[in-house]
């Protein structure tokens, strides 16, 4: 095991935001040093500062890249987060009437909690009416964490009895103090990998995006970029939620806040 020099630091994170455009701070040396010490070792440079050379002359399969996108990529969440959103999303949800499927688009969906918190509501509030979920993430390993729908009970700590009664299922024997999103919620909800500062895959138009606590992860004109890409796919009337964190105010896009956190196009 070796440290990680300043050098080293710099160079691996001048590569992670060349790819995803998410600038990690020398206050993240400690993480970024730990984080990718099993991946050095399991490449078989257990010296982080020549795999980190090699890393960035290409010298590495490029799976290895991907693995490296996917450890520094913070993914730490839990159901219902910033709950105001989720009481603006089952007011929406309640009061469509018709007019085609109902759809939502969670852009940085991690591990998939906040997009089967979106499928809880949409379940209480649609039934079976038609409405589907599209969940989106630059880390290949998170997007296949949400598809399965297992999860610690601790992150459903802000879920109703309700909810978890209704739409999960409680881990026993090996599974003890996890829970399963039942299979019908899953089978609402479609993920797949996308990074938000390049082009984006084919995704319809939506009446709910959330893209929330991902954007204080980037520079000003990465962020306008990046929600310039985004509400191209937002319906007229449609609203996008930001993380309550991040004021869109300073970006100068085409958008009108209608309710803190909430906007619509201007």
């Amino acid at each position: 095991m070796s440290n990680l020099s300043p050098q080293s630091f710099t160079a691996i994170t001048d590569l992670f935001h060349r790819i995803s455009g998410i600038r990690l701070t020398e206050a993240k040396h400690a993480l970024v040093q730990s984080r990718l010490q099993k991946l050095a070792t399991d490449s078989g440079e257990p010296d982080l500062n020549v795999f980190v050379q090699k890393m960035v002359r290409g010298q590495m399969p490029e799976d290895m890249l991907v693995s490296v996108v996917d450890k520094l990529t913070t993914n730490e969440t839990y159901f219902f987060r910033e709950p105001a959103h989720f009481e603006d999303l089952a007011r929406r949800a309640g009061a469509h009437r018709g007019g085609g499927e109902f759809l939502v688009w969670s852009g940085a969906s991690s591990s998939g909690e906040e997009a089967y918190s979106i499928a809880m509501v949409l379940a209480d509030k649609l039934g079976t009416a038609p409405w589907t979920i599209h969940g989106t993430d630059l880390s290949t390993t998170v997007v296949e964490s949400a598809r399965q729908g297992l999860y610690p009970m601790e992150r459903a700590r802000n879920t109703s009895k309700d909810y978890l009664r209704r739409f999960c299922l409680r881990g026993e024997g090996p599974y003890e103090g996890q829970l399963l999103i039942m299979k019908e919620l899953r089978s609402r909800v479609k993920f797949q990998c996308a990074n938000l500062m390049q082009p984006l895959p084919a995704l319809p138009m939506f009446d709910v995006i959330f893209l929330r606590n991902v954007l204080i992860y980037f520079d000003a004109p990465a962020k306008r970029a990046i929600v310039e890409r985004v509400i191209e796919r937002l319906k007229p009337e449609g609203v996008l939620y930001p993380g309550h964190a991040e004021s869109l105010a300073a970006l100068d896009l085409p958008l009108k806040a209608i309710a803190p956190a909430i906007y619509q196009h201007a």
